[in-house]
């Protein structure tokens, strides 16, 4: 019996225990409201379905995800990725309206390289303000949380810019392989960000950062240079994602692409099993959230929950993982049952007998 709780208690324990119980019981509930919830056919040479959707639709706030991780390993936080969404995109999609050929492979691949160049200027800018003037990234971020909705307004000129170019498109509804291609390209950075801080030394830098500044800087650390390098790599992220978000309704609209994305970020980071205080963290946790979250989203839709109450639903549905995903709740939790009385042995009984 000790064993198997031994067991238990080490499966259980694990980061990402929790969050895969908490996916798992939303499929199961899917499953049961639509009994066609799993199913994934093929149509045209695609696969289609309510799982491939939910991949589809998670490939942006992975991307966020991924790089809101680094930069929470770090210690930091950024509110403005939503922002930074809307600016990629809005470039864009303004790129390619003035194209005489919206279609043209070399136009939209100038508009993405444009939307790139713009984030790697934000992302430093961020990095700058925290790594080399010191502000607190909460307040370095917020900066551009803000100012970055108005640039991405001017951008567009307080206007929703519309393309029909079907290379672009693709971005965020295209298929490769049967799979949607946004699942690929979200695959693919997570395996260049894995590659990048887990096969070298990068993330355990990070890491350091995250845990002491002031110490890994002793050690020769230099930490005010990764701590820009993850904000940068953030906003590469967040660019990216913009590329996807724009493209899936082939329109770019400053005031509502991306909008509250960095919440949900910071969510999958925290559910994933990366501690907001900086330090260790984990890309596969963050990916697992993402796809919670999205499963979330989806099952409020599928289950025509009121637009009034889902937000709710979604936050009591988080809360509740983060509560017993956290250890310290679990021991509170388990020190409060009632401990069963146990049965006096056949020697205990005896000792009774003995007369003093």
């Amino acid at each position: 019996m000790s064993t198997a709780k031994a067991r238990w208690a080490a499966v259980s324990g694990h980061s990402l225990f929790w969050p895969v119980v908490a996916l798992v019981a939303l499929l199961v509930a899917n499953t049961i409201y639509r009994p066609g919830f799993l199913t994934v056919e093929m149509k045209d040479g695609h696969l289609y379905g309510s799982l491939v959707d939910i991949l589809r639709l998670a490939a942006p706030l992975i991307l966020v995800g991924l790089g809101m991780t680094l930069v929470i390993a770090t210690g930091g936080i950024d509110l403005s990725v939503g922002s930074m969404c809307a600016i990629s995109g809005a470039i864009a999609c303004l790129h390619i309206s003035r194209q005489p050929d919206q279609n043209a492979l070399g136009g939209v691949l100038v508009a993405l390289a444009l939307g790139i160049g713009l984030s790697l200027v934000l992302g430093a800018w961020n990095g700058a303000l925290v790594s080399i003037i010191g502000i607190q990234p909460i307040i370095a971020t917020l900066i551009l949380m803000v100012a970055g909705r108005g640039l991405a307004q001017l951008i567009t000129e307080g206007q929703i810019i519309t393309i029909n170019s079907e290379p672009y498109k693709s971005v965020g509804v295209g298929y490769l392989l049967t799979l949607p291609l946004a699942i690929f390209i979200a695959a693919g950075v997570a395996l260049l960000v894995a590659a990048v801080t887990r096969r070298t030394a990068l993330g355990m830098i990070i890491e350091s950062v995250g845990g002491n500044a002031e110490a890994s800087r002793l050690a020769g650390i230099r930490s005010a240079r990764i701590t820009f390098l993850v904000y940068v790599i953030s906003a590469v992220c967040a660019g990216i994602a913009g590329f996807m978000v724009t493209a899936n309704v082939s329109s770019a609209d400053g005031n509502a692409a991306g909008l509250w994305i960095e919440l949900d970020a910071i969510l999958a980071v925290v559910i994933g099993g990366t501690s907001l205080a900086g330090g260790r963290f984990s890309l596969s946790g963050t990916i697992l959230g993402a796809l919670l979250i999205q499963t979330l989203t989806t099952t409020v839709y599928a289950m025509n929950i009121s637009p009034q109450t889902s937000l709710l639903f979604k936050a009591v549905v988080v809360i509740i993982v983060c509560l017993v995903q956290a250890p310290a709740f679990r021991a509170k939790f388990a020190r409060r049952r009632p401990v069963a009385p146990v049965a006096p042995t056949a020697v205990d009984q005896s000792k009774e007998q003995v007369p003093a």
